[in-house]
């Protein structure tokens, strides 16, 4: 379309330096001396404004065709009904009609409006370019490794499940799969918005279109064609963009009503010209260059153009948009609510405080602690070891270890024989503490487990679900867009309360049961609150079908969840603020470009008019199709700044967590 609107304009451009040459109408207008008459001056006049009637009108011709056999007039209505009017006319004046024929308006008019829709068609095209930039993600052909090791260059197509794949430093990785040699790390920012390169080696997941570093890999082909990440991706955005709005039918009805009023109202200017006095080929002029600068172009195009662009900003930064309608509702949210476990937690212990007991260092009790169990792959065993290596210290090797049976684990740590037991145990024996520090720690949900040596206390360790630091941003961020902030949890009310208290929720709800969490929804929604759920998928899909708006997060390549109606690659909380923030500046880009396109009209449609003519101002039909493409022009570049207000989520270093103030002792 672009390469085609580029060669009629050129071809019409060349066409219509003749025609203003020979046009009298235009030389009078200008005050200069008509050229000399020759033979048949006229017949040639009419030959080249028929030439460009025919070459460069026909897209226009083509597309009133097209809109009345679907009966649905629309902007090729108005310019083709415009152009063939002109043509018409003044092949009747040239052929004995008295009049003045109005071949330059007519040249100029098809000239600039090629011009317009080159130039629209290529802020079109950059706009709405989310699926082709998808697409250029995955490569042609793959080196596939044979099983005699020998290796052949194959297109992506014939890859199967269980192929072996070289993918070299630089190259794209052309199908989902495993590595199985090699590590490097690999650029996804064009697929999931990670701005770092990931770094991965044996055993990890490569997704298509991922861009390898600096070492050589072999993966092994796990899913190839529509299975694959890129593939699922690249058909959410088409449904996504094909998928109707409420906004975008308003804007249609708008331009239905615009054409028609465009067509009556040219009609009723040169009625009002005509009854005037005026000559039939001013009124003509009027009446065309009515129908040209009122084309609903700009208003047909201000919602789809700012949707392809906000589809395909979703879609690069791992924000995944299931459902359109959802998508425009997310800007009327009042609540968020969050599942705790796995979206605003880790899903996963660490040691919270140490309490001491006895004369033992906090470092000290947690390095013998972690010793006691590095062997461990008991949950709480495994929080305890990764908290000491975070605060790097080095563990100690257990010896003699052995387990106490729904009570704990016992052995020898540098000659001390030290067991980590739970408070029943202790409690059993009589020798559990009495410590208001402890107390605190018991009514907060954590998590406490005594180190001990010969019967006696040390230490007590509190252990608690962490918080992911990115959550304290992300609800940060939330509150300041004027939502309230909830979460959902099958955990205790005290553990609830904790992990409220730091994230400064507004209000919690514990100990649902997941068939439990859509009733909280449903109850959330007969308070009037338009709600968003944001849960896993899995265990929260009844209560993210039940929210005005539902939120998959830490889907990973898995993009068909079907309960959420938004699905996040990643699991950051930080991305439900991108995705709210971006569905609040798509709809005010929607709202400025259809308030842009209307009040373009309400302006332009008088002009044309002729209402400003006692002023001497009077637009001519090319200066018409020049301001209709400016304005188509203009809602394209102003679709294309949505890019300005995309998701920005400071990746690099989460926010710093604000931390509780420590428990007693730690």
């Amino acid at each position: 379309m672009v390469a085609d609107f580029r060669r009629r304009f050129v071809v019409v451009a060349v066409l219509t330096v003749p025609i203003l040459l020979l046009d009298p109408g235009l030389r009078h207008l200008l005050g200069v001396a008509p050229p000399p008459r020759f033979p048949g001056d006229r017949v040639v006049l009419f030959a080249l404004a028929a030439a460009v009637y025919g070459y460069g009108g026909l897209p226009f011709l083509r597309g009133l065709a097209e809109e009345l056999r679907a009966r649905r007039p629309g902007m090729m209505t108005l310019v083709g009904v415009a152009v063939t009017v002109a043509f018409v006319y003044s092949a009747a004046v040239t052929f004995g009609l008295p009049g003045r024929p109005f071949y330059w308006e007519l040249a100029t008019l098809v000239a600039v409006m090629l011009l317009g829709h080159w130039i629209e068609a290529r802020s079109v095209l950059g706009a709405s370019g989310a699926l082709q930039a998808l697409v250029r993600l995955l490569p042609a052909r793959a080196v596939r490794i044979a099983p005699d090791g020998r290796q052949e260059e194959v297109p992506v197509e014939e890859l199967v499940p269980g192929d072996r794949v070289l993918v070299r430093p630089g190259e794209r990785v052309p199908t989902d799969g495993v590595i199985v040699e090699g590590r490097s790390s690999f650029d996804e920012s064009m697929l999931t918005g990670e701005s770092r390169p990931v770094e991965k080696g044996p055993g990890d997941r490569v997704i298509a279109g991922a861009v390898n570093g600096e070492g050589a890999v072999v993966i092994a082909v796990e899913r190839t064609g529509r299975e694959t990440y890129l593939a699922q991706v690249i058909d959410l955005v088409r449904r996504a963009q094909e998928t109707r709005s409420r906004t975008q039918d308003i804007a249609d009805r708008a331009a239905a009503w615009l054409t028609l009023v465009a067509l009556g109202g040219g009609g009723v200017t040169f009625l009002a010209w005509l009854f005037a006095g005026y000559p039939v080929s001013f009124a003509l002029e009027r009446m065309v260059t009515v129908m040209v600068i009122a084309c609903p172009h700009a208003l047909g195009l201000a919602v789809p153009l700012v949707v392809a662009v906000s589809i395909e900003l979703a879609a690069r930064n791992g924000l995944l948009v299931r459902d359109r309608a959802a998508f425009e509702r997310a800007r009327l949210l009042d609540a968020v609510v969050f599942d705790k476990t796995g979206t605003l937690t880790e899903g996963r212990f660490e040691v919270a405080s140490v309490v001491p007991l006895a004369d033992l260092p906090e470092e000290e009790a947690l390095r013998l602690a972690a010793g006691l169990e590095s062997a461990s792959e008991h949950p709480i065993a495994q929080g305890i070891v990764r908290s000491a290596k975070e605060r790097g210290l080095a563990l100690p090797t257990p010896a003699e270890v052995r387990a106490i049976p729904g009570r704990g684990v016992e052995g020898r740590v540098e000659d001390r024989r030290l067991a980590l037991v739970s408070p029943g145990h202790l409690r059993e024996q009589g020798a559990l503490p009495e410590d208001p520090r402890l107390t605190r720690l018991f009514d907060e949900g954590y998590t406490v487990v005594f180190l001990v040596e010969d019967g006696r206390p040390l230490a007590a360790l509190a252990l608690g679900d962490r918080i992911r630091p990115e959550s304290f941003e992300a609800i940060r961020r939330l509150r300041a867009m004027g939502l309230r902030c909830m979460m959902l949890t099958g955990d205790g009310r005290a553990v609830a309360q904790r992990v409220a208290a730091e994230l400064g929720l507004d209000e919690w709800f514990a100990e649902v049961l997941p068939h439990q969490k859509a009733d909280v929804i449903r109850d959330l929604r007969g308070r009037g609150l338009v709600v968003a759920m944001v849960g896993d998928g899995v265990n929260d899909a009844p209560a993210l079908v039940e929210a005005d708006v539902g939120i998959a997060i830490g889907a990973g390549t898995d993009v068909a969840v079907e309960s959420a109606d938004i699905v996040l690659v990643r699991n950051d909380p930080r991305d439900v603020a991108a995705i709210l923030g971006l569905a609040r500046a798509t709809y005010a880009k929607m709202v400025q470009n259809l308030a842009w396109a209307a009040g373009y009209n309400v302006v332009a449609i008088p002009l044309a008019a002729g209402v400003a003519a006692p002023w001497g101002i009077l637009l001519t039909p090319a200066v018409g199709a020049a301001l209709m493409s400016l304005s188509t022009v203009i809602v394209a570049i102003n679709a294309q700044l949505l890019r300005r207000a995309g998701p920005g989520r400071e990746r690099e270093a989460p926010a710093p967590r604000a931390e509780p103030a420590p428990a007693a002792g730690s």
